[in-house]
C-alpha cells in the first residue's frame, strides 16, 4: 500500500476549513495542517475537532511555498510515497483523491496530477481552471467534452495551479520544493517550468473533480508604481526570466535597458512620477537579477531543494 498524506497550509481558514477538512477521507490519508499565524480561530479549531492532523503552528506567516516544503517535507520523513496539495479554500469530491493516486502510481512520468476544478456551485469550471486548459494548452480537452467524443484518460497540460496537486515522492526527490524567492503566488508556475525541465508531465484526470471556492472575492485595483504593484512585477519578472526551459540573462537585461529607455523618455517630459517609478524598477530588477541567477543554478541540479529530507 502507498502512503498519501494531504498537505494545506491555512491561514485565517475559518469560513472553508470544515468543508476542506470534511472533504478529506481520514481512514485513507494522513492530513497536515501548516498554520501561517493565523488570527481567527483556525488552530483552535483544528486542535479540538481533528486530533488526528499534524498541526504545525508557526509563529510567522511563511507563505504559501515554505509553508507547503514544511509539510512536504514531514510527510517525506514519514515514508510518503504521493503527496497531495490542497488549497484551505478546496473541497475534494468523492473519490477524486483516490483516482488521483491510483493513476500516478501507473504513470510515474506524472510528476504532478490535479482534478478538474469547479467553482463553489459545482455550476461551472473555476475561471483561472479554465484557461490551464485552454486551446493553446490542449487542443483536445475542450473538444472532447463538448463533442461528446470519448474522454482521454489524462490531459496533458502545461500548467495547472496549486490548489489541488498530487505530486510523486519520485518529482519531489528530483525536482525539490517550492522555491523561496516567491512568497505567495508565482510560486506554482516556477515548479511546474522545473518540472517540466526535469522530464515530468503535468495532467488533468477529466472525471474527477474538486471545488475552489474563490470566485466572489473581488480584485484589487492596483495603482501604477505602487507598492503591490511592484510585489506582483518582482513575482512577474522572476517567474518569466528565471524559467529553466528559456532561461537566458540576455532576457532580463534586454528589458532593464527597455526600462532605461522608459526613463530617459520621463526626463524629456519631465514627468516626474514616470521617473520615481522607473527608477525603482530598475533597482528591483538589479536586486532580482543575482536571486534568479541562484535559483536557476539550483534548480538545475536533481535534488529536493528547499526540502528537509
Amino acid at each position: 500500500m502507498s502512503i498519501t498524506y494531504v498537505i494545506i497550509v491555512s491561514y485565517n481558514a475559518m469560513p472553508w476549513l470544515y468543508k476542506c477538512l470534511e472533504s478529506i477521507d481520514f481512514s485513507r490519508y494522513e492530513v497536515v495542517v501548516v498554520d501561517n499565524c493565523s488570527s481567527d480561530g483556525t488552530v483552535a479549531h483544528v486542535h479540538k475537532n481533528y486530533p488526528a492532523v499534524k498541526l504545525f503552528k508557526e509563529n510567522q506567516n511563511l507563505g504559501f511555498g515554505q509553508a507547503n516544503n514544511k509539510g512536504i517535507s514531514y510527510a517525506l520523513n514519514q515514508g510518503a510515497d504521493h503527496v497531495f496539495l490542497l488549497n484551505q479554500d478546496a473541497y475534494l469530491v468523492g473519490d477524486a483523491l483516490e483516482q488521483l493516486v491510483g493513476f500516478q502510481k501507473q504513470n510515474p512520468e506524472f510528476g504532478i496530477l490535479s482534478a478538474i476544478h469547479t467553482n463553489a456551485e459545482e455550476t461551472r469550471l473555476d475561471r483561472n481552471f479554465s484557461n490551464y486548459v485552454r486551446f493553446e494548452a490542449n487542443p483536445a480537452f475542450y473538444s472532447d467534452h463538448v463533442l461528446g467524443r470519448q474522454l482521454q484518460d489524462v490531459y496533458e497540460v502545461p500548467f495547472v495551479n496549486a490548489a489541488g496537486w498530487l505530486l510523486s515522492k519520485t518529482c519531489l526527490m528530483i525536482v525539490g520544493g517550492f522555491d523561496p524567492i516567491f512568497f505567495h503566488y508565482g510560486e506554482d508556475d516556477n515548479y511546474c517550468q522545473r518540472v517540466s525541465y526535469h522530464g515530468f508531465k503535468i495532467g488533468v484526470l477529466p472525471n474527477t473533480f474538486m471545488v475552489h471556492d474563490r470566485e466572489e472575492r473581488p480584485k484589487p485595483q492596483i495603482e501604477l508604481y505602487s507598492d503591490a504593484y511592484f510585489k506582483i512585477q518582482d513575482r512577474s519578472f522572476k517567474k518569466k526570466y528565471g524559467n529553466l526551459n528559456d532561461y537566458d540573462k540576455s532576457r532580463i537585461l534586454n528589458h532593464r535597458k527597455k526600462i532605461k529607455r522608459q526613463l530617459l523618455k520621463a526626463r524629456i517630459r519631465q514627468n516626474q512620477k514616470s521617473i520615481k517609478g522607473l527608477k525603482k524598477c530598475l533597482r528591483l530588477i538589479d536586486c532580482i537579477i543575482p536571486e534568479i541567477e541562484q535559483s536557476v543554478e539550483k534548480n538545475k541540479v536533481q535534488q529536493p531543494n528547499y526540502l528537509s529530507v
